[in-house]
């Protein structure tokens, strides 16, 4: 598969924040169809990362391209359109709608902009929510739901958008171990039709989830590989496995 052209890509990408360089010039090419973990230790760049490739924070230096297209300066809601969707670390919802409402929003969206009219979107947002397993809920105000399903309204609004790449960040946090299960069940389904990237501090999530697993250390790419090469690696473990984080 290496010489298969990637569906997102970038080269010498860079995000510096005064002195501080929290991304330093990494080349990275994610497959189409693939579910790819990034992990490091905190404060290694892996949100600042995928703030780049959605277009939430802007590139100091260096490209990003998807499906071959350079989209290094366009903004965020152009790359949703595109089919790059992003979960975020911290919930984004509207906490004062229900959870309903919330994935409502995000069908409504990819609606206008793929021009499909015709659609049922209170049954897109029925499906996006049984999916996540939600559909229990649905009638809840997203604000008084625990945090970790706050998370699941997240990927759900993510699902309706239908993208072609899904960058979730840090999903399972605050999952108990059963629902942990389920969404690595739903992780699984959802590749089947998108590419997925995923930042995940749980190593048992990550090393039974992904194809290949990039490893970030200060800003920069430290390794590439599949679980068994990462889990392998020396430098991984001196940096990131052996601390125990």
């Amino acid at each position: 598969m290496a010489d298969v052209a990637p569906i997102l890509e970038t080269q010498g990408l860079k995000c510096h924040f005064g002195g501080l360089k929290a991304v330093d010039g990494i080349d990275f090419r994610l497959r189409e169809g693939e579910i790819r973990a990034i992990i490091g230790p905190n404060g290694a760049g892996k949100t600042t990362f995928v703030s780049l490739l959605s277009g939430r924070t802007p590139v100091t230096s260096g490209t990003i391209r998807f499906r071959g297209e350079d989209i290094t300066r366009m903004p965020a809601f152009k790359r949703v359109r595109h089919g790059i969707a992003y979960t975020f670390q911290i919930t984004n919802i509207y906490q004062k709608l229900t959870v309903a409402e919330n994935v409502r929003i995000a069908v409504l969206g990819r609606m206008q902009r793929d021009g499909s009219a015709d659609l049922d979107d209170r049954r897109e947002t029925a499906e996006a929510l049984r999916a996540v397993g939600l559909s229990d809920r649905a009638q809840e105000k997203a604000g008084e739901l625990a945090y970790g399903h706050q998370r699941l309204v997240e990927v759900a609004m993510g699902l309706a958008l239908r993208p072609s790449v899904l960058i979730l960040d840090e999903p399972t946090q605050g999952l108990s171990d059963s629902e942990i299960e389920d969404f690595c069940a739903l992780v699984r389904e959802i590749a089947r039709t998108a590419t997925i990237l995923l930042i995940e501090h749980n190593m048992d999530v990550v090393m039974q989830l992904a194809d290949r697993i990039t490893v970030l250390n200060r800003g920069k790419l430290l390794a590439e590989g599949t679980p068994a090469e990462i889990r392998a690696n020396a430098e991984v473990q001196a940096a990131y496995l052996g601390t125990g984080a």
